[in-house]
């Protein structure tokens, strides 16, 4: 009978890490995603309003690799009250050849905030000026932090802020990162009225990420100014909007993640609504950027936007990342049907 690997998030926590190799691996992602031989379904959502929580379901087929990941995915944005991590999840690999299940990583999300991660860095890494040297990072969770360790491995980055309405994780998030990186973080505290100080912080940064589940948006387009690169990674359902509208219009080139999830769900989604866009206006996605079919930044001055929803054949490229690397450490159990 076939054997099953299991995964722990403490398993995958020793062999995969936020570092060049894991954003290669997710770059190679976007570059086959761009080939159009993937097979990649819609995202299954759904929300659980009751309680601020919602559960996705992604998953891609990727030609030349062995297997393909489900994960689901859920985000319970009040859990933090609780003493609980607003993400969660796992994933399961299948052998692309039988169908057959090969693996289970049990990750609680882990895996789903590196490839994010990862995801930022090559956004970064063919949008943003070779020379950006000072972040903004709005959103001091998990992912906001992730996004900035991120960054540094891509650009030379020696100073950044990062802002939270909660201003302790602000400060908390501040004290870690400068400790790690090696440079000085400072902390805001984006409290709703009073966005003069975050206006400041955007306006000084060469690159700003946003990293909330705001339904409303926590960046104006009035505080951008030429040569920046913005990557919106928060806005991944219909109600959730974290770059005022007129951010796009403004920008000399806006770049999805995958245009057909980006309309539906992400920022281009808002300002399709508003009449900002176009409804047939055409957007380089991140994979053609990658691969070289399309040109990246287009100047020094130009204003850079890259709206990240999420997409399967990232999950699909981290499952099968860690997988090999649980081989090659010769952890996890062994599970016979």
């Amino acid at each position: 009978m076939p054997e099953i690997k299991i995964l722990t998030e403490t398993d995958l926590r020793r062999i995969v890490h936020l570092d060049l190799e894991a954003i290669d691996c997710i770059e190679s992602a976007f570059k086959t995603l761009a080939g159009g031989q993937v097979v990649m379904p819609p995202i299954l959502s759904m929300a659980i309003p009751d309680f601020n929580g919602e559960v996705d379901v992604k998953t891609a087929y990727v030609p030349g690799i062995e297997s393909f990941a489900i994960k689901m995915s859920p985000g319970f944005f009040d859990n933090p009250k609780l003493g609980l991590p607003s993400t969660s999840g796992l994933m399961i690999l299948f052998s692309a050849r039988t169908g057959m299940v090969e693996a289970l990583l049990l990750d609680n999300g882990y895996l789903t905030d590196i490839r994010t991660a990862a995801a930022g860095a090559v956004a970064a890494r063919h949008l943003a000026r070779a020379d950006a040297k000072r972040a903004c990072i709005i959103g001091a969770g998990s992912q906001g932090k992730l996004q900035l360790q991120a960054l540094a491995l891509v650009r030379p980055i020696s100073a950044a802020t990062i802002w939270d309405r909660n201003g302790g994780a602000a400060a908390e998030a501040a004290r870690d990162l400068s400790e790690k990186l090696g440079f000085t973080v400072t902390a805001g505290t984006a409290a709703p009225g009073s966005d003069d100080e975050l206006a400041a912080s955007v306006g000084a940064a060469d690159i700003i990420v946003t990293t909330t589940p705001s339904p409303s948006p926590v960046l104006k387009s009035g505080w951008l100014r030429p040569g920046q690169h913005v990557t919106a990674m928060g806005s991944d359902q219909p109600h959730k909007n974290e770059l005022e509208p007129a951010c796009l219009a403004k920008a000399a080139l806006y770049v999805p993640d995958r245009r057909a999830q980006t309309e539906r769900l992400g920022e281009l989604h808002h300002a399709l609504e508003a009449g900002i866009i176009a409804p047939d206006r055409q957007f380089p996605e991140l994979g053609e950027i990658a691969a070289g079919t399309r040109q990246g930044r287009p100047s020094d001055d130009a204003i850079t936007i890259c709206d990240l929803t999420g997409t399967g054949v990232q999950d699909t490229a981290i499952a099968t990342f860690a997988r090999r690397r649980a081989a090659a450490a010769e952890i996890g159990a062994d599970f016979t049907t």
